[in-house]
């Protein structure tokens, strides 16, 4: 085993974190920046009131793109496991 090897495994990993959480960080964003806008014009600046939306918008897609997230995740799993008998010299 090479550090190349090392370092692509290493790369798909972070490269797989980040496409997992990239749905509920993306509704989060829009979320939070939705409510930002809102509450500068309506001139509330209550810290709380930001949580529920960004917690509500996190849960829905996390329902909407927990198949997706699963599937990934399992394919990523078994590519790894299949790299097991070649890491043996």
């Amino acid at each position: 085993m090479d550090m190349q090897y090392v370092i692509s495994v290493g790369r798909a990993a972070i490269f797989t974190t980040f496409m997992v959480a990239s749905p509920m960080l993306v509704f989060s964003l829009i979320i939070g920046l939705g409510v930002a806008i809102i509450q500068a014009i309506t001139q509330i600046h209550e810290m709380t009131l930001t949580f529920i939306p960004k917690i509500i918008a996190v849960a829905v897609a996390l329902v909407i793109f927990l198949p997706w997230m699963i599937k990934t995740l399992l394919s990523f799993t078994v590519q790894l496991l299949s790299m097991i008998p070649s890491m043996a010299y």
